[in-house]
């Protein structure tokens, strides 16, 4: 099993990121039901003002290739274009577990 966890930070004002991480925060919660290598997917956004990044994700799928086929999923890729324009870092860590 391998977990894949990606964390974002977002440009634009409060209003801007917190509506943006809502719609793909709903796009990426709709993933399990489309990407069959994908058992399961968290996604949260943060609530701490003092802190920079603005939405973290884990997924879990069976092993490091299948990040890969996630990834590459027309699915996934849609989601990724709703933070396209605001994405100011993304940070990732994979893992086998």
């Amino acid at each position: 099993m391998t977990k894949h966890i990606v964390m974002f930070k977002l440009q634009g004002s409060d209003e801007v990121r917190r509506e943006t991480a809502l719609r793909f925060k709903a796009a990426l919660d709709a993933l399990p039901e489309q990407i069959d290598v994908l058992q399961s997917i968290e996604v949260a956004l943060n609530e701490n003002p003092a802190e920079d990044w603005d939405i973290v994700l884990t997924a879990i799928v069976p092993t490091l290739a299948d990040v890969a086929t996630y990834a590459k999923h027309p699915a996934h890729v849609a989601a990724a274009a709703i933070i396209s324009e605001v994405k100011e870092a993304r940070a990732c860590v994979d893992y086998n577990c």
